[in-house]
């Protein structure tokens, strides 16, 4: 399954923050987009999940070549859309295992077998380092920053998307949690050919895994695009240096 973004135009409350956005990630593909703080980025990715805040004024949104910009979250969930959220919710009262099995199923729209589902967490608690409190816990009631956001990428290990979106997954994490969490997310994307999509505004997390295509976004648009060393050639020069070259193009 392939994502496609057309032009892409997309305001909230009445500004645009994406200014015309062209990206195709294809069914295996590894992509990232880095760039400064309110560049669009974060917008971008609520964009495609259809977050009903936002609006979009232009272009299009195609999932194996068909527009979804008409269709509701969970309705592109269905399609195999994953967003990985930058600051997930909490929500007390709903246990987080509780959650996990009714996402799944209404994705599958079938019966968890509940001993190899919890099975399946409490592996993915293990690969990814998470205390086993969680499992007995409210969504994200009382998690550190660093356990929402191993959370989310359990719900992906879990949910088993095609195409899924992680929206700075490095942030909160300390140095070795960074690491985990970044070799938790090869492995799920390679297991089930995943077309994958990293936000990040740093190449930490960038340094565990392997890109093929970087893209920098500036002023809800994207600027720059290259390989793996574009990466380092951030790192060296810096966004301005970048931004500031592809105006003068």
């Amino acid at each position: 399954m392939d994502l496609e973004i057309k032009d892409l135009h997309v305001s909230t409350g009445g500004k645009e923050i994406v200014k015309g956005v062209d990206l195709m990630i294809k069914e295996g593909e590894f992509h990232v987009i880095m760039g400064p703080n309110g560049s669009g980025k974060t917008t971008l990715a609520k964009a495609v999940m259809g977050y009903p805040s936002l609006k979009v004024t232009k272009g299009d949104i195609n999932v194996g070549g068909k527009s979804i910009k008409e269709m509701k979250a969970n309705e592109r969930a269905k399609l195999g859309l994953f967003l990985q959220f930058q600051n997930p919710t909490e929500i007390e009262g709903v246990g987080f295992v509780n959650f996990m099995r009714s996402a799944k199923e209404s994705l599958t729209e079938s019966t968890t077998d509940i001993k190899q589902f919890m099975g399946e967490i409490r592996s993915y608690t293990e690969k990814l380092a998470i205390t086993n409190g969680i499992i007995g816990r409210s969504l994200n009631h009382g998690f550190s920053g660093g356990e929402k956001k191993k959370a989310e990428i359990l719900q992906m290990a879990v949910l088993k998307p095609k195409i899924a979106i992680l929206d700075e997954p490095d942030s909160g994490l300390d140095i070795d949690a960074v690491k985990v969490v970044a070799q938790n997310i090869n492995e799920v994307a390679k297991t089930n050919k995943m077309g994958l999509l990293v936000i990040t505004h740093y190449s930490r997390i960038l340094n565990y895994m392997e890109p093929e295509f970087v893209h920098v976004m500036a002023d809800g648009k994207i600027v720059a695009e290259g390989g793996k060393e574009l990466i380092t050639k951030l790192e060296k020069e810096g966004y301005e240096s970048i931004i500031s070259g592809s105006k003068n193009k």
